[in-house]
């Protein structure tokens, strides 16, 4: 038989491998029903039942046990012989006391801002245009900036998913012995580093810098990085923010960074960084998820070499982490 073609048992686990992607989005929508009702909160002294479960959240034990037996084919929970339902160490990240917790990133990222574009992205797909706008009567931030709730929901959901990189990132970062950056766990690693964590006046009011020991090596500034950035810096660091954003308004981050820096200056750019080949890759899922609510994009190397060089930057190189994202370091050209 030609290998190059499925045979009829072939077939079939095609078909239901497919039927699988396709009811996909079920997986998120039990995974944030869990998040939501803080089921694993509940289990950290072992597995419960259903209707234990229920009792606890004011959910519904029948439909509970269907959600979570879902769910744990995914290993997210384990369910036992008894029926009973336990943590793994996927929905220990659901825990909200938990060390680098995902419960709020995962309520942000299956947030209806991202959940109803993505149902019509078939529109955005033909049009090369997001639809968010349509749906919810704003671009993405200003609509997040009209809604204090959301905004903070935004802003804490971020911060979770960045506490579980940053460590990572960190460790590649090309930093100096000594100058002014700024990132909590850069600053933790590298004693005679300064910082300036410097952005929109609502966003960094809700620093989260504090603590003994970087006491005295930090200020906050509030500004508009698309026009001016603080001057002089040694390490320039944007951290998610080129991906948000359409290349012209990159572009407009960029000069202001470059209007900025001397010649000793760099420029680390931390984003993920697309391989060019079809293996798995998380930047390729929130590519899409760019595409779906912002006018943002993730970019392989030869973006960001254009976007740099556009900018007056020249790329250095690309500094992989042990997390999805990557470092891309620039200097002035």
């Amino acid at each position: 038989m030609d290998a190059a073609r499925p045979g009829p048992d072939d077939q079939d686990d095609l078909v239901l491998r497919l039927s699988e992607h396709a009811l996909a989005y079920l997986h998120s929508a039990t995974l944030r029903a869990a998040a939501r009702l803080g089921v694993a909160d509940h289990l950290v002294d072992g597995p419960c039942t259903p209707d234990q479960l229920a009792a606890l959240t004011g959910a519904d034990a029948g439909h509970l046990r269907r959600a979570l037996r879902l769910l744990a084919t995914r290993d997210v929970f384990h369910e036992d012989e008894t029926g009973a339902f336990g943590l793994t160490p996927l929905a220990q990240l659901l825990r909200s006391d938990a060390p680098s917790s995902m419960r709020e990133a995962v309520g942000m990222l299956t947030d209806e801002t991202f959940w109803r574009p993505a149902g019509r992205l078939e529109e955005t797909v033909r049009t090369g245009h997001t639809v968010f706008d349509d749906l919810f009567g704003a671009p993405f931030f200003d609509y997040l900036a009209g809604s204090a709730e959301l905004g903070a929901a935004f802003d804490t959901g971020m911060a979770a998913l960045s506490d579980g990189e940053n460590a990572a990132i960190a460790a590649a970062c090309p930093l100096p012995a000594a100058g002014v950056v700024a990132l909590r766990e850069v600053l933790l690693r590298g004693p005679k580093l300064t910082g300036i964590l410097y952005d929109q006046e609502a966003v960094v009011r809700a620093h989260a810098l504090e603590g003994e020991e970087l006491a005295g090596r930090w200020r906050v500034e509030g500004g508009d990085f698309f026009t001016a950035v603080p001057p002089a810096a040694d390490v320039y660091l944007l951290k998610r923010v080129l991906h948000d954003w359409h290349d012209d308004d990159c572009l407009r981050i960029l000069r202001a960074c470059r209007a900025a820096m001397t010649a000793d200056s760099r420029l680390l750019v931390i984003d993920a960084v697309l391989p060019r080949d079809n293996a798995p890759h998380h930047g390729k899922t929130l590519d899409v998820l760019m595409m779906a609510s912002l006018s943002g994009r993730e970019r392989g190397a030869d973006d960001f070499r254009r976007l740099l060089t556009d900018a007056g930057l020249a790329m250095v190189r690309v500094h992989p982490t042990a997390s999805s994202l990557s470092v891309v370091e620039a200097a002035v050209a």
